[in-house]
């Protein structure tokens, strides 16, 4: 079981405010699979660990169709990074543990 592996209560700081999002991610190996939990549905992904790194893309439809990447390090309970949004830029998220 990787360091990342659970669910993870997520805050993306977005040009519309913020988005939380509940994550769920399981490791084998250096692949990476989950299901994000947002306010407009959940999502499938794929992506990657290497470490405490990790990186994933969720693939949304509202408020308009896009391609959200997220890169993001895991510190124990505590996951941050940044999401790239398209032509809206990039927006940062910190995250921690679901108990």
């Amino acid at each position: 079981m990787s360091d990342v592996d659970g669910t993870w209560n997520v805050a993306l700081q977005t040009p519309m405010g913020t988005q939380n999002i509940a994550v769920t991610f399981a490791t084998e190996g250096t692949s990476l699979t989950g299901r994000a939990q947002t306010p407009f549905g959940d999502q499938d992904f794929t992506g990657t660990v290497n470490g405490n790194a990790v990186s994933f893309s969720v693939d949304v439809t509202v408020p308009m169709p896009m391609t959200i990447g997220f890169d993001a390090t895991v510190d124990g309970d505590a996951l941050s990074g940044n999401a790239s949004l398209g032509s809206f830029g990039t927006a940062p998220f910190t995250g921690t543990r679901a108990a």
